[in-house]
């Protein structure tokens, strides 16, 4: 054992573990990266994640850095829950309720906690979170913070940010902080603090101050956005101030967090669905767009493309059968309304009907429970491509999370065909349509270096694709390692420079997940891609994106 295992183990109430099998397990998450850590630390309370932090950071002042990386349930695609330090497992202890409010609907929870089984505990008081992400079964609350993840029900409701009301967190130094709302009054106070914390606030009041246009100018034409750091929500023009949208998203590159306290919204199992068939791109965003526009409109839009359709067809062809007829459509978008009772959801899917009939689109309409789990099928049946494993060729998340302005999805998908047309390949296209907020997957074989270096190229041609349709890199999943090269050229170098200058402030020695969305290029994580690529560590669950 390491003199640093041997040291922590010594001060604190958690396990400790260096061993060869620990280190090769937590080498990976969801992404095509691996990176070996020195050791995990299993925290049991928030002291454990103290001293933890505090150590790093006093060896770090000696000149000695050892990187620490949270981690919930290692779902991560973009390589957010790798590092070659301390990785910090919280669910083994760390996974608590704390609080429910049965009248405000707020819970408090620990990172750790595996997401689905809050979101049951939420159904029996009648509420849910809506920003939930389709891997719910098998990740945790805190991942789902520290990425900002969003699912299906955010066409509607939203992403994870606003549904986080306050955390605690732990600083580089081993400070506890706990952010919310602040008044200009309280704000004064903590800049007034002679600590880290208050350093901090000071230090990011002057960066937004002295960069508001900057900022301002950097705000991207899209519903959702998690490349960088949410720095235009945390000044409001009454002078309240927050840092919770900072640690939002941030991926651990800012601090730990320890406490979440999160809003909820009041659940309505009572849903209608429609599914729509379209033969023809550019008819499918138009009519789309035209029901997005209704009042008591959808709460989500999935979309599912032709090569989609076709592979399962052909790899798992019982799983579509009597839903998807041939010849397959170009698009099949499902739409779903949750507001109000039946009545009220009869009304308006009669509007949609009407609008669709008009268009000339096959659709299906259903209210039943069995026929709605039947063509939501549609959509969950992406867990064939991210499944497939056949000679050495997998499906992988390299492209995964790019995000454009509405009224460019059909362009979109179009320039994504284009994309892979030039390298004799089919990608298969599904995901938040009512966003134009796409999950793409490629097939490789990554023990080949002829398609390790494809991957690099097509990464690079789409991320630059995507940035002239003026969207962003990454709509939920993260920058991490996987697009933190594209930061740059989407923001341009003036916003760049202030992420930097805020990384800076809260990790100066950059001990919080190095490697991670700041200061990292192409370059160095071409080492880092797997020769081989797997998803062992979903295989105890159905595998869903």
């Amino acid at each position: 054992m390491s003199k640093v295992a041997q040291y922590l183990e010594e001060h604190i109430h958690g396990e400790v573990f260096s061993t060869p099998a620990i280190r090769k397990y937590f080498s990976t998450d969801g992404s095509v990266f691996k990176v070996i850590p020195a050791l995990a630390v299993y925290p049991r309370n928030e002291s454990d994640v103290r001293k933890t932090t505090k150590f790093t950071w006093q060896l770090a002042e000696r000149g000695r850095v050892i990187p620490i990386t949270a981690r919930g349930l290692g779902t991560d695609q973009s390589g957010a829950a790798i590092g070659n330090g301390v990785v910090m497992v919280f669910p083994a202890h760390m996974n608590r309720i704390l609080e429910f409010d049965g009248k405000s609907g707020e819970i408090v929870v620990e990172p750790g906690l595996n997401y689905g089984k809050m979101q049951q505990t939420l159904h029996t008081h009648g509420r849910f979170l809506p920003a939930y992400p389709s891997s719910i079964e098998f990740s945790s609350i805190g991942g789902a913070v520290a990425n900002n993840a969003s699912g299906e029900k955010s066409y509607k409701y939203g992403s994870t940010k606003e549904f986080t009301k306050a955390l605690r967190v732990v600083l580089a130094n081993g400070d506890v902080i706990e952010t919310r709302r602040l008044s200009k009054r309280e704000l004064n106070k903590k800049m007034g603090l002679a600590t880290f914390e208050g350093e901090v606030y000071r230090a990011v009041d002057a960066l937004i101050e002295e960069n508001k246009q900057i900022i301002d100018n950097a705000i991207l034409p899209v519903s959702k956005n998690v490349a960088g750091y949410a720095l235009s929500e945390v000044k409001r023009k009454d002078g309240s101030f927050d840092l919770t949208p900072l640690f939002v998203g941030s991926q651990g590159t800012l601090g730990v967090i320890t406490e979440i306290t999160l809003k909820t919204a009041l659940f309505n199992p009572e849903t209608s669905l429609i599914a729509a068939f379209f033969d023809d791109l550019a008819l499918a965003e138009r009519v789309l767009d035209e029901i997005s526009s209704l009042s008591d409109g959808p709460s989500a839009i999935e979309v599912v493309d032709e090569n989609l359709l076709k592979f399962v067809k052909t790899h798992n062809p019982s799983r579509l059968k009597g839903i998807v007829d041939d010849p397959t459509p170009k698009l099949v978008a499902l739409i779903e309304f949750d507001s109000g009772n039946s009545r009220s959801q009869k009304r308006i899917t009669k509007k949609v009907g009407k609008i669709l009939t008009k268009a000339g689109v096959d659709f299906r309409l259903e209210n039943d429970e069995y026929e709605k789990e039947r063509l939501w099928k549609i959509r969950q049946v992406a867990s064939s491509v991210v499944s497939y494993d056949e000679g050495g060729v997998r499906s992988l998340p390299i492209i995964d999370d790019a995000i454009v302005p509405k009224d460019k999805l059909q362009q979109y998908i179009k320039n994504i065909y284009a994309i892979f047309k030039n390298y004799n390949l089919q990608p298969a296209i599904w995901g938040h349509g009512g966003d134009a907020h796409l999950h793409v997957r490629p097939f490789f074989d990554l023990s080949q270096v002829g398609d390790r270096q494809k991957v690099i190229k097509i990464i690079d041609e789409y991320y630059g694709m995507v940035i002239a349709l003026g969207g962003s890199t990454s709509g939920q999943l993260g920058d991490g390692r996987l697009r933190a090269p594209y930061l740059a050229r989407l923001y341009g170098s003036a916003m760049y420079q202030v992420f930097q200058k805020l990384k800076q402030i809260f990790d100066p020695y950059s001990t919080l997940n190095p490697g991670v969305k700041i200061d990292v290029s192409t370059n160095d994580i071409k080492p880092l891609l797997r020769h081989e690529y797997s998803i062992d560590h979903l295989l105890h669950n159905l595998p869903r994106t």
